[in-house]
């Protein structure tokens, strides 16, 4: 199934996880796996996200290695691969994202596996910490990480 988004994924303590970043067209997705892609995480897709079976992400054959770098174009044959998806991250304006978020889930529409979702949280894409909020963010979803209070908070 494809879904509307972009993908990074980071080698971390539980091995490859993959963060499927989702927003409207022009919200900031690419924009930040750029930035996510110069702390060292490897592109998956940008634009559309392909969706398999067991939670799997991987770009579409025609985009793969493609990312669009707004007011500089379009780039192809960057290094990408699939990862697994471990986490959702939903971009908003900066007045949107709580202070101290409760647990939430991301559930693909129709066509995606059944019961599968994955850890949502509610980011600003251009604050200068959102690469390291999501590489915290991965870390907890993953279990590498706890929490007092947030989004994954036990």
């Amino acid at each position: 199934m494809l879904l509307h988004g972009s993908c990074a994924a980071s080698e971390g303590p539980s091995g490859l996880g993959g963060v499927l970043v989702l927003g409207p067209p022009g919200s900031g997705k690419s924009d930040l796996v750029l930035r996510l892609m110069q702390h060292g995480w490897r592109l998956v897709a940008d634009d559309q996200v392909e969706l398999e079976p067991g939670g799997m992400a991987r770009a579409p054959a025609p985009l793969a290695g493609l990312l669009e770098v707004r007011g500089v174009g379009i780039f192809q044959g960057l290094p990408h691969g699939p990862a697994p998806l471990c986490l959702a991250v939903e971009l908003a304006p900066q007045a949107a994202v709580p202070r101290l978020p409760s647990p939430r889930r991301y559930t693909p529409p129709e066509g995606a596996p059944p019961g599968f979702s994955l850890p949502l949280l509610a980011l600003h894409p251009f604050e200068a910490s959102a690469p390291a909020k999501i590489e915290l963010a991965l870390a907890a979803a993953t279990a590498g990480l706890s929490q007092r209070a947030g989004a994954f908070a036990a």
